[in-house]
């Protein structure tokens, strides 16, 4: 078969407030010619000397941001490891977490016995469920589906179309588990060693590669029903040191530009989120801030101007905020977290339920003192409810 790969965009802007509107299919919405206008200029004249005025436009998630409070706002931006079905059920239910998180550590029975759908029900907003199942190396139902090759052997051993076949029958075999977004595939371009913290979870050293074999991975688990999520952005194939043991360089940001950068150049807007890696860049972030917290590499991605791509306005995830010494080293979790969310990235991801009611206690603390804006909220919590499909505008 032939892959097509088909460039999508969710939409960000409060559609009514700060654009024009929105037209059914989302595209984009032509503004009227001067006479057009004045043409409709005179009908509404005249209409209101007979009638009611027009009502106001709706705001994209507006009856969703109504119903929520500033704390369950808030909780719909944390995405949290559990241990198993009662973990997971006792803080969906108590704190309206955004989404969870099956690691290595989660009792398997929760997904054996379909038990994510009673964990589910205690959502107000449809929860996402994730993982990181990359194959290889970073696998966590290989138990469960059996085993798939890594990324590397994957473009070494099998073409593009069979690639997207295998992503296809993974992802709805994670359907199937109550799995609704997945934490790959990794796009980083890394000629490093297989075992290295890269290594074999890239697909190749060559960008054209990796776009090929990425795109294809990203393509079979959307056609599933599986939202994908590619990583680590702005790319840690080539970065010295490891994020789970210390703080990781990038080589300069002018250096990223002819090949990290261009798997999510090409990338970025095919209908995935993007998930950012915890990397200095000398050149775009601030000495001692990793690009998962920082501004910059946040603005990076949503403008792409800088580095060539159109707008990114899908959902930003963070790598793992709590299990990971280039931030636990230098951030405690709720200011890790905070940092994050004031930095424009959506959902924060961390590893275990205990800090939560805490983490919340802090955000709430913040968007009352204004250092995390209440629009900044508002509008990630409308990213992750597009991303979820709890929202269509």
């Amino acid at each position: 078969m032939r892959i097509k790969f088909v460039k999508t965009a969710t939409t960000l802007a409060l559609c009514g407030g700060l654009v024009a509107g929105c037209s059914g299919d989302g595209g984009d919405v032509a503004a009227p010619s001067t006479s057009a206008a004045a043409s409709v200029t005179s009908d509404i004249t005249t209409t209101s000397e007979t009638s009611t005025a027009l009502p106001a436009p709706t705001v994209c998630g507006s009856d969703l941001l109504a119903s929520l409070s500033t704390r369950q706002k808030l909780a719909q931006l944390l995405n949290v490891g559990v241990t198993g079905t009662d973990d997971a059920l006792a803080i969906v239910a108590s704190e309206q977490i955004g989404g969870i998180f099956v690691g290595s550590w989660t009792d398997q029975s929760m997904l054996t016995n379909r038990e994510v759908p009673q964990v589910a029900s205690a959502s107000k907003i449809p929860l996402m469920v994730t993982i990181d199942e990359e194959g290889g190396r970073v696998s966590r139902v290989e138990d469960i589906l059996g085993p798939d090759p890594s990324a590397r052997e994957t473009a070494e051993t099998m073409t593009v179309e069979q690639t997207y076949q295998m992503a296809l029958e993974r992802g709805r075999g994670l359907k199937d588990l109550g799995i609704t977004v997945n934490y790959a595939p990794d796009v980083d371009v890394s000629s490093q060693p297989d075992n290295s913290v890269i290594g074999d979870r890239s697909y190749s050293d060559d960008p054209a590669t990796v776009i090929a074999y990425a795109g294809a991975y990203a393509q079979g688990m959307r056609d599933a029903g599986i939202f994908p999520v590619i990583k680590h952005f702005p790319g840690h194939g080539s970065a010295s040191g490891d994020s789970h043991t210390g703080a990781v360089t990038t080589p300069p940001l002018e250096d990223l530009m002819n090949s990290d950068l261009v798997p999510f150049r090409e990338l970025v807007n095919t209908g995935v989120g993007v998930m950012i890696g915890h990397l200095e860049v000398p050149g775009l972030t601030e000495p001692g801030v990793p690009a998962s917290i920082s501004p910059a590499a946040v603005s990076l991605l949503r403008d792409g101007v800088g580095y060539g791509a159109a707008p990114f306005t899908g959902p930003i995830f963070t790598d793992d905020l709590s299990g990971m010494q280039a931030i636990t080293d230098r951030y405690d979790i709720a200011d890790a977290v905070q940092a994050a969310l004031v930095a424009g990235v959506d959902q924060a991801l961390w590893l275990t339920t205990d800090d939560v009611p805490r983490v919340l206690d802090q955000l709430e603390g913040a968007v009352a003192s204004g250092a995390l804006p209440q629009a900044r909220v508002d509008q990630a919590v409308v990213t992750v409810a597009q991303a979820k499909g709890a929202l269509t505008c």
